[in-house]
């Protein structure tokens, strides 16, 4: 079979090109970067999910598409995000669509269900995505759902949290470093708020079982091992044998402070970060027990792994992807400093 992994050259979709292409399967990407330790074996497609001539071309002969392609979070894209999780979404289910493609698996996010309130997200919570990023991803999922029934092609839709594992960067990459130089760390509100993670081991296991089995549906990804935010940073800090100490704030005023600093281009917090993250946010994951599929990494283990990864690679040259480079931090490395 002959895979197409759009985004392929990311965090996860690199982590799938890879498994494939171990296994012996033939694996095909389109990215607009290419990987300087991509497998030799895995074929490279330059190009944009929001070309449509290039989709059109990488997806010649797919067996199974794979997509990943998306402008995250912390891109702070406004309305680039439509361009790219919407319209390029819809241009790759098109083409899968015309290319009688067997199979699609496709990557979302936790942040279309917005603001859910204490407790978990089950499969019963309707999307109620509170800004650009997450609507965009939701229009996008509207969208390959519509194409993808019309063409009668089985659909996945994964909504994994937040991914973490050997080469996670991004938004972690402010949370590491500033552990490493022992700097304190600020979180809004208490610190009890319950934030699920999943390893990219996890995700992809249960990736290859949605594959395996040609699974249909919608399913939230998350680890089943967990503590409060608080619990899962200072246990951090103890592993990394770091003086920093984990420094509530109280919401309002940091919600609204970080807005503005958004808002003037001085920080890549953006909305889905700061309205979230004094929020419980994790996933009833029992349908995906019952499957067979079973979570090996707890937040503690997946935040070890890749803290200490980035302490050894710091500094090392990365395929500068949206979850395998380091973010930006503006503003807040003068806050670093005065912590």
């Amino acid at each position: 079979m002959l895979h197409l992994i759009t985004g392929g050259t990311g965090f996860i979709g690199g982590t799938i090109a890879r498994k494939l292409a171990m296994q012996g399967e033939r694996v095909r990407v389109l990215d607009l970067v290419d990987d300087p330790a991509r497998l030799p074996e895995i074929e490279f497609h330059r190009g944009s999910i929001t070309d449509e001539a290039a989709v059109a071309r990488a997806m010649a002969g797919v067996d199974v598409v794979h997509h990943n392609a998306a402008l995250v979070a912390q891109s702070a894209a406004g309305q680039r995000y439509y361009e790219v999780n919407r319209d390029g979404t819809r241009n790759v289910a098109a083409a899968a669509a015309r290319s009688n493609v067997g199979h699609i698996i496709h990557f979302s996010t936790t942040a279309v269900y917005g603001l859910t309130g204490p407790g978990p997200i089950t499969g019963y919570v309707v999307p109620r995505p509170i800004e650009d990023y997450g609507r965009s991803k939701l229009a996008g999922e509207i969208a390959m759902k519509q194409l993808s029934e019309e063409a009668s092609i089985p659909l996945t839709t994964i909504r994994p949290r937040v991914t973490l594992g050997p080469g996670r960067l991004g938004i972690f990459h402010i949370l590491f470093d500033w552990i490493r130089d022992g700097a304190s760390i600020p979180i809004i509100g208490s610190g009890e708020q319950r934030q699920q993670f999943v390893h990219v081991d996890d995700l992809i296991a249960f990736h290859s079982l949605a594959l395996k089995r040609r699974l249909e549906g919608t399913f939230n990804v998350g680890t089943d091992s967990f503590g409060t935010l608080r619990q899962d940073l200072e246990a951090l800090i103890a592993h990394a044998g770091s003086p920093s100490r984990v420094r509530p704030l109280p919401v309002w005023p940091a919600v609204q402070s970080l807005r503005v600093l958004h808002a003037l281009g001085l920080s890549r917090l953006t909305p889905w970060h700061y309205r979230t993250y004094h929020c419980d946010c994790f996933f009833d994951i029992q349908p995906l027990l019952v499957l067979g599929w079973k979570p090996a990494h707890s937040n503690l283990s997946m935040l070890k792994q890749s803290y200490d990864w980035f302490v050894q690679h710091s500094g090392r040259g990365e395929a500068e992807t949206a979850h395998r480079a380091p973010l930006r931090q503006g503003v807040l490395r003068l806050i670093k400093t005065l912590s």
